[in-house]
């Protein structure tokens, strides 16, 4: 049974940073794609970024440079950092793995990033 579990949310000021873990159990984190969205109050949800089988990652346009995904680790857990929050950066952070073609959510954390 794949599981995800999100930690690190939280509140920070513009400028500062904030890193996001995602645990996983039922898969080794290395061997699928997976990667974090988010969705912001009565927005869609949008992808921030991927991170693929052998470690390449891929990122939204608005999240370059500021945020970075890592994963494949002994822990079995992918991270997002995140550095130079705005307050549009604010939402809940969602990760996800596609397995066998189907994909699995975290519960979710929030981020707040206040001006």
């Amino acid at each position: 049974q794949v599981q995800l579990g999100e930690s690190g949310g939280g509140l920070v000021q513009a400028g500062g940073s904030l890193r996001l873990s995602c645990a996983a159990s039922g898969i080794i984190v290395s061997k699928n794609a997976m990667g974090w969205y988010r969705q912001a109050p009565g927005k869609q949800r949008e992808l921030v970024g991927v991170i693929f089988k052998g470690g390449s990652t891929s990122y939204a346009d608005f999240v370059k440079g500021r945020f970075t995904i890592s994963g494949g680790n002994a822990e079995n857990t992918v991270f997002l950092q995140m550095n130079s929050l705005k307050p549009e950066d604010t939402a809940v952070y969602y990760c996800y793995a596609v397995v066998l073609g189907r994909t699995y959510w975290g519960q979710g954390t929030q981020v707040t990033v206040s001006s």
